[in-house]
């Protein structure tokens, strides 16, 4: 932890001006406009990079709904901020907005009435045809076709809404961001950054463009890299084929009957005994007549379905594994939309095999699995009825059709999936992040791992940053897709679907001798992972980049582990060589009240705002920093309206231990009682700032609340008889230790809870010590405040009193008296040892407990005994 500490005016004798009736409603507004005014979290670029802390913050996706595990993730990353901000750092904490995406580029194009044609140049001061269509409005064959970057610019348009309304959010929420430290993933600036880092992957070899087998969604069009997929358990049903083989038929169990034309092997296990005498030999598919090898393969299961399978172009990854691995040919017959392809594989060459293959052209693959069993049904080929089950099939993460797998010219980033010196590195780096919690590291570690192939990172869209390439055309107008042609470093941004190569005309463009721009754009995660460069301005400041690279914090949630902070890391590791951050906290999931995960899917998601509204800020704050790192929580309004209770009895505390005057001549503590409650709050300091550098931000919540408690329980009600004197009884010096002592905990305590309940603590601090600026540029407070002139041998008077007051407690309710009824006597049993120090306290538990005579006793332990009232009442 950083020494430094903000410098800054305090007096604890000043004056307050507390309202006559506290509240906690409208701190949000009031202070939000406050800090923004005042400048309150704005970053001080001239600090020294030793006291800079750096968050490398998560840009939420601006087009996507807003629900309340926003609040939930960015809450924990707020108390870190204002912590760290109050220990002294500079903080830069940055906001980014999310824009590109699939979803964007949907509802422009319905709102607008538009579609993206990047083969069209850009119109300057283009107006759509329309604003405010819905899917109903906007038929696709009526949507007007515009250039990427006209395309483009409205999509910025139309997310500065969606950005307004999470910025509106943070803001209620008291996120101390520094509103003047804001990006966007599709702005001019994050373009030429990603551009940059793919050029700079691309001259050390790092990017490469492959002609390959590559999953696919035919609903977008577009391919899907390894990190977007999910499983999903879906129907299907297993058809036994036979085919011909050496000695008779040879048959299979597959889902994918569809695939016979794709055939390319079978394969079985090279220990299955069954078909060891088949390996080297060939089969003959049914219907097509293709002869095929009969081959071995480790991943071949001996004991599902028959033992042996058929090996297609392609019916899912394993079969890319054996096409690769067994240098097997590609008869791929799948298109882009999911249909049969016309262009039938060479291999089929009979007379059937064609006449059957013609009919499957153009159909759905059900279609074409419906006309393929029917077929075999009719030849003989099929064994009984097709068999159901059900099995995981792979999606697209925001797809709802199942992956084809086609083969295209495809972008990748060498992720260390088929380099092993890359991934040791990898893993190393991984060993050196610092994770909170700690377990979350291997998942990580399993995902770099379980790696079988580098990152894709082409996309087939429009709404994203273009890859900065083109290709020249030789005399036959055939692309050199070998040699690319890439821009400066210096022109960047550049849209090659507009913008025009070195030594080329746009006149050139498509013709043979010119070029071709490349159509396609980058994987979102291709700009994410550099939200470290895209924030701290790596190329537009360079200065201001040196101060906070590497990062201090990244937080996030742990469903990105394997996309987010692994690609992060990564183009971490390639581009500089290290670590982007030191530290990387992992949130849990929001779970609803049944502890069910939140998906929009299962329509269990809370809309934030609510809870804001209906509990306040502070409350919703408490709730969220109630659950520590990497610990799924349900959502429940019953802590939100605990941490509203905690707000407002802050504020009640406050007003209470400010309303005593003290004289100007007081400045000591002198009261045991007093001392003791101060030891005990340094410890509390202690604790929680041990806490806090540990990121384990609940134990200091529930450190400073236990605390808090103990004090307006048990500690107010002794020492408010002291702290009025109204009898007149005590000396100056008696009533002053209160009154100090007061102010003393509660300067400290408003800093401890200032991270948690920035709105109610602030306030307080507005009554009477505003002159010292926000409570969130105060100093962390540190126990020496605290201890300074203390006798360290009232330590665990506090704790001897409470149990005393309790006692007391405890005999009136029993009796049902008033807690305000006298006591005609009472007796404290304690170890001898300890009876010496309650003594101490005879005048507060007395005035307390309104006791008439106390007398003591040796005891095993602690305990108030033979307590008479001196009335009871029947109420």
């Amino acid at each position: 932890m950083n020494t430094a500490q903000t410098s800054f005016s305090s007096n604890i004798l000043a004056p307050a001006n507390a309202p006559e009736k506290v509240s906690v409603e409208g701190l949000e507004e009031k202070w939000g406009l406050v800090w923004e005014k005042d400048g309150v979290y704005r970053f001080r670029r001239e600090a020294n990079r030793e006291n800079i802390y750096s968050i490398d913050t998560p840009p939420p996706t601006a087009s996507g709904s807003l629900h309340v595990g926003h609040v939930f993730s960015y809450t924990h990353t707020d108390v870190v901020a204002r912590y760290k901000r109050m220990s002294g750092y500079e903080v830069y904490y940055p906001m980014g907005w999310d824009d590109n995406g699939l979803p964007t580029e949907r509802r422009v194009q319905n709102y607008y009435g538009v579609r993206c044609d990047p083969t069209l140049p850009y119109v300057e001061g283009f107006k759509p045809p329309f604003e405010g269509g819905d899917n109903k409005s906007s038929k696709a064959a009526d949507q007007v076709p515009i250039s990427r970057r006209n395309f483009i610019e409205l999509c910025d348009k139309l997310t500065v809404e969606d950005e307004k309304q999470f910025e509106n959010l943070w803001r209620k929420l008291g996120l101390s961001v520094d509103w003047t430290q804001t990006y966007q993933t599709i702005s001019p600036a994050a373009i030429a950054v990603s551009q940059k880092a793919f050029l700079n992957n691309l001259s050390r070899g790092e990017a490469y463009q492959s002609m390959a087998p590559t999953l696919w969604d035919v609903t977008f069009r577009t391919a899907v890299a390894q990190a977007e997929l999910e499983d999903r358990e879906q129907p299907g049903a297993y058809h036994k084929v036979g085919f011909d083989g050496p000695d008779g038929k040879v048959f299979i169990e597959t889902t994918r009957p569809e695939l016979l034309p794709a055939c390319v092997a079978l394969v079985a296990n090279p220990d299955d005994d069954r078909y060891k005498h088949l390996f080297g030999k060939t089969v003959k598919t049914p219907l097509f007549e293709v002869e095929v090898p009969v081959v071995a393969h480790r991943l071949a299961q001996i004991d599902k379905g028959s033992g042996i399978a058929m090996i297609c172009t392609f019916g899912d990854v394993t079969d890319i594994i054996w096409w690769r691995e067994l240098d097997l040919p590609n008869r791929a017959i799948i298109g882009w939309d999911g249909r049969i392809v016309e262009e039938m594989p060479d291999a089929i060459v009979s007379a059937r095999g064609k006449e059957i293959y013609a009919e499957l052209v153009g159909k759905t693959i059900f279609s074409a699995k419906q006309r393929i069993v029917e077929l075999l049904q009719e030849s003989g080929d099929m064994i009984g009825e097709p068999k159901p089950i059900t099995h995981d099939v792979k999606f697209f993460e925001k797809g709802d059709k199942p992956l084809e797998i086609v083969s295209t010219r495809q972008w990748y980033i060498r992720n260390g999936g088929r380099d092993s010196d890359l991934r040791d590195r990898l893993i190393a780096l991984g060993k050196d992040l610092n994770f909170v919690p700690d377990f979350m590291r291997v998942r990580f570690e399993n995902w770099v791992n379980g790696l079988t192939g580098d990152w894709l990172i082409s996309r087939q869209r429009f709404f994203g940053v273009p890859i900065p390439v083109w290709y020249s055309l030789d005399a036959n107008g055939e692309a050199n897709y070998d040699a690319p042609l890439v821009p400066a470093i210096e022109t960047l941004p550049v849209d090659p679907s507009s913008d025009v190569p070195a030594g080329y005309t746009d006149s050139q463009r498509g013709i043979a001798g010119g070029f071709i721009g490349e159509m396609d754009i980058m994987d979102t995660w291709a700009t994410s992972s550099l939200t470290p460069q895209l924030a701290g301005g790596w190329i537009e400041d360079p200065e201001k980049f040196a101060k906070v690279f590497p990062y201090d914090l990244r937080p996030q949630g742990q469903d990105i582990i394997r996309t987010w902070l692994f690609s992060s890391l990564l183009r971490g590791e390639q581009e500089h060589g290290q670590l982007p951050w030191k530290n990387a906290a992992i949130s849990g999931w929001i779970l609803d009240p049944d502890r069910k995960k939140m998906s929009k899917s299962k329509g269990n998601v809370v809309v934030p705002a609510e809870p804001i509204d209906n509990h306040g800020a502070d409350a919703v704050r408490y709730w969220a920093a109630s659950a520590r790192l990497g610990t799924d929580a349900a959502f429940d309004e019953g802590q939100m309206k605990v941490g509203r209770r905690l707000a407002i009895k802050l504020l009640n505390a406050a007003k209470f231990a400010l309303s005593f005057e003290v004289p100007a001549d007081a400045t000591e503590v002198t009261e045991p009682l007093d001392q003791a409650m101060l030891l005990a709050l340094a410890e509390v300091v202690r604790e929680a700032t041990a806490a806090f550098d540990a990121y384990d931000h609940t134990k200091a919540l529930e450190l400073s609340e236990k605390f808090f408690w103990t004090f307006t329980d048990d500690y107010l009600e002794l020492v408010k008889e002291r702290a009025y004197n109204a009898e007149g009884t005590l000396t100056a010096a008696q009533q002053a230790s209160a009154a100090i002592a007061l102010r003393k905990a509660l300067h400290v305590m408003l800093r401890l809870f200032a991270p948690f309940l920035p709105f109610a603590t602030e306030e307080v601090w507005g009554w009477w010590q505003k002159d010292a600026g926000s409570i969130h540029r105060a100093s962390w407070p540190v126990a020496e405040e605290l201890t300074e002139g203390i006798d360290a041998g009232n330590v665990g008077l506090l704790d001897l009193a409470s149990i005393a007051v309790g006692g007391v407690r405890k005999a009136k309710s029993d009796a049902k008296a008033s807690m305000k009824a006298a006591v005609e006597s009472a007796t404290i049993e304690a170890p001898a040892a300890v009876l010496t120090s309650l003594r101490l306290l005879e005048a507060d538990l007395k005035s307390v407990g309104k006791i008439q005579s106390l007398a003591y006793a040796e005891g095993e332990e602690v305990a108030m005994t033979q307590i008479i009232l001196a009335e009871v009442s029947e109420a």
